[in-house]
């Protein structure tokens, strides 16, 4: 049996101490050592290895690493890992802005290391399962995407605004569970808590084959929600991330006996049907796929290059609310015209070089 790969953790606070749990129970996995200049206040590396510093982290032969830090220091960590050559798997959002990821994404890629971001969101199986269905042409042709992602102010954010740490999954999850580029956005903001940055988010963008996208996002509602609704021709799934459920709103069909109504034509109430799917914590499927690409198999990781166009389109959104305008997300490469998920991931996500 092969030795377990040695893992490094950096940063140790609200969602570092996540890493750790699932980094200490992970299979084919060791937590060797963890760093954090506020040291270990969760008391989630017991038995492992408290280094002082990133250098001293670097000591430990690390496999790998994974960075959960404030995004302002994302970058100066990722070009110490890349110059160590050792792949990271960085929290999201992955830079503060596009020129810092492209970056940071450049470095890996000339390091030839594998590096991915943690949009977990990807791993969400009330998600993962929409995307299948979406494949398979479920709902035909698609119309329209609509999410609401709203809650509490988290206090563990204090470096960037609502549309990088929470519009980022949104604008990366309307794109992947399609296969489909943001084309346009038109987008309002506001800031009502006294924070610098904005803090509620109205979104409206198009997709490449003209779909139609809507994302709600903001840290002013007691009630917590995360909600993504595609709807096309043949009815709407309705994915409630939460709580991992799938729901398919079929569109029915009904003889019509009263001729006023031919001249409206629209859709009935069809059969409601919630979906069984297995429900595993996303976060440790993230790892899983992570650990898996680094051991040279074929797994579903987002990489620096997929989260380098996220971070373009979050930029097109905070501009468009800036200027007043729609803009357009600067993807270089980006077809405009409906394409599979395969080929965007191949032409414009992955570089060649992994």
């Amino acid at each position: 049996m092969s030795a377990p790969l040695r893992a490094g953790l950096v940063g140790l606070g609200m969602m570092g101490r996540h890493h750790a749990r699932i980094l200490s129970q992970l299979p084919g996995v060791e937590l060797v050592a963890a760093t954090d200049p506020r040291g270990d206040q969760h008391q989630a590396t017991r038995g492992v290895a408290l280094a002082a510093d990133l250098e001293q982290l670097l000591t430990h032969r690390l496999d790998y690493c994974v960075v959960a830090v404030p995004t302002a220091h994302h970058a100066a960590i990722g070009y110490t890992l890349a110059e160590a050559g050792v792949p990271a798997l960085i929290e999201k959002p992955l830079a503060p802005d596009l020129t810092t990821a492209r970056a940071l994404a450049e470095a890996f890629d000339t390091a030839g290391l594998i590096g991915a971001v943690g949009h977990t969101e990807r791993y969400n199986p009330a998600l993962e399962a929409m995307r299948l269905r979406l494949a398979d042409g479920a709902l035909g042709d698609l119309y329209q995407i609509t999410t609401r992602r709203q809650g509490p102010y988290p206090p563990r954010i204090r470096d960037v605004g609502v549309v990088l740490d929470l519009a980022t999954h949104d604008l990366d999850v309307t794109t992947w569970v399609t296969g489909m580029p943001l084309v346009s956005v038109a987008a309002r903001t506001m800031a009502r808590s006294g924070r610098i940055a904005e803090d509620l988010a109205v979104i409206l963008g198009e997709l490449s084959d003209g779909t139609l996208t809507s994302h709600i996002v903001n840290w002013l509602s007691p009630l917590k929600e995360r909600i993504t609704i595609v709807t096309g021709a043949h009815g709407c799934l309705a994915a409630d991330t939460v709580h991992g459920d799938l729901t398919f709103y079929a569109n029915g069909s009904a003889p019509i006996e009263w001729a006023a109504a031919e001249v409206f034509r629209g859709v009935t109430e069809g059969a409601i049907t919630r979906y069984a799917i297995p429900k595993r914590e996303p976060l440790l499927r993230e790892h899983e796929a992570f650990r898996d690409a680094i051991l040279g198999r074929d797994a579903p990781i987002v990489t620096l290059q997929q989260a380098v166009a996220t971070i373009a389109a979050a930029e097109a959104v905070l501009t468009s609310a800036a200027t007043g305008s729609s803009t357009t997300p600067d993807l270089p490469g980006a077809p405009r015209s409906r394409f599979s998920a395969a080929d965007y991931l191949l032409e414009v996500a992955i570089p060649s070089s992994r």
